[in-house]
């Protein structure tokens, strides 16, 4: 009886050897498996940015050798050299310098309301999505206010709060905050029960739980939340300072395109981007510091 059960056991395993699982195609395989090295995503990662520089310097190029005036695509040193007079020459008027002024006066206005958003994240958020009684109270309000277009509300902020940085604060907190609060909420209702349950095991009442669970769970998502709302954040402040402000990138930019300088422009647009960039840099580096954990498995 063993010598035939094995006889099967054998027949059965050359029977699975001799006819194989059919095999994916090997293009589906080498488009997914394949790895870039770091040098490969270097290079690869270079390619649009210089296909656009290409670009533009071919246009400009054109442009400039029909009309050597042309204002709609200044070459490099023309763009270098406006940029260059606006963070080293006072302002004949003020005595400021420019670009550094106005970069001051921005970034006071953008910190401003991404702080002021991300205490309301930290705190509505985790009362939302921690205590039930919160949560049933708030969260309908939050789903509503955050379909609500910011923008719409910038003529009731002028109206209420005047001209001043109070309304451009309030309309980049109000822009970001509603999307951070519900992500946050979102983010502790994930928890998982059992958690929640072994802490109140071991005696911990709701502050506790809070501080020593809660909060360090939810650290990392809210410091991306601070970082996906960063964007939004710059828009709502350009478009304050250029319906009303006396100062500011936004402002710098929409108070010359009457001249089409775009030599002031395009730089002046290139600044933001560096800024928020090494803004979003930072953070990253700040999640990483603080909540190492998060990070572990990412290959970062």
């Amino acid at each position: 009886m063993l010598a035939r059960g094995t006889g099967a056991v054998q027949a059965g395993a050359g029977a699975d050897t001799a006819s194989p699982p059919p095999s994916v195609p090997k293009t589906r395989l080498r488009l997914i498996n394949a790895t870039v090295s770091r040098g490969g995503a270097v290079l690869l990662g270079t390619l649009p940015f210089a296909a656009v520089a290409v670009a533009y310097l071919s246009a400009s190029a054109q442009r400039l050798a029909v009309n050597a005036n042309d204002k709609l695509l200044p070459s490099p040193a023309q763009m270098w050299s406006a940029f260059f007079d606006l963070a080293t020459v006072p302002d004949k008027r003020s005595g400021d310098l420019i670009l550094w002024a106005d970069t001051y006066a921005s970034l006071i206005r953008l910190f401003a309301g991404v702080g002021l958003a991300t205490l309301a994240a930290l705190l509505l958020g985790i009362a939302i999505g921690f205590i039930p009684r919160v949560r049933a109270f708030l969260l309908p309000f939050v789903t509503v206010v955050c379909v609500i277009p910011p923008l719409a509300l910038l003529p009731i902020l002028f109206i209420a709060l005047g001209l001043g940085e109070t309304a451009k604060i309030t309309l980049i907190a109000i822009g970001v905050a509603p999307v951070m609060v519900r992500d946050i909420a979102n983010r502790v209702m994930e928890l998982p029960p059992e958690l929640i349950a072994k802490a109140q095991t071991l005696g911990g009442n709701s502050w506790t739980m809070v501080l020593r669970l809660v909060l360090p769970q939810t650290m990392p998502r809210l410091i991306t939340c601070v970082r996906l709302a960063l964007g939004p954040a710059w828009l709502f402040l350009i478009a304050a300072e250029a319906i009303a402000s006396t100062e500011g990138l936004g402002y710098r930019i929409f108070l010359v395109r009457r001249y089409l300088s775009m030599d002031v422009i395009l730089p002046y647009v290139a600044w933001i981007t560096l800024l928020a960039v090494a803004t979003d840099w930072l953070l990253a580096r700040v999640s990483h510091m603080v909540s190492p954990w998060a990070h572990a498995g990412s290959g970062k």
